[in-house]
This record gives structure tokens, sequence and C-alpha cells, in this order.
């Protein structure tokens, strides 16, 4: 997932969107520990795309707090 989709979100798409890769990241760690993945790139990518959808959570998060303030 690139960063202008991650920004175009709104705020419930992107905690759902969250949960799912999270979810999806550990299921792929489970099954690579079982037997190895045919692209364990994908381990890599995963865990980039829940730290891009985590900074953006936290950037909208400070910035309405910052708002309030």
């Amino acid at each position: 997932m690139k960063n202008e989709e991650i920004r175009a979100l709104s705020v419930e798409d992107l905690r759902t969107q969250l949960k799912t890769e999270q979810t999806n990241g550990q299921q792929m760690r489970f099954a690579h520990a079982i037997s190895p993945l045919e692209n364990p790139g994908r381990l890599k990518a995963n865990r980039k795309t829940v730290a891009r959808l985590q900074t953006e959570v936290s950037r909208r998060n400070n910035e309405q707090a910052s708002n309030k303030a």
C-alpha cells in the first residue's frame, strides 16, 4: 500500500486496514515458521505497511489533539 493510498483513507478505514494487515502478518509468520514461504519478502513488505498505517493513525491523532488545544 502506497502512502498516497493510506492518506486517502478515513480514520475508521485506517484502523480496519491496520487490524487486517496485522492479522495477515501474524498468519504469514506462523506459516513461515512451519514451512518457508515462497516469497519471504512479503513479511518485510507487511511490516512496512503496518508501520505506515500506524504512523498515519498516530499523525492524525496528534493533529486532532493539537487542534483541540
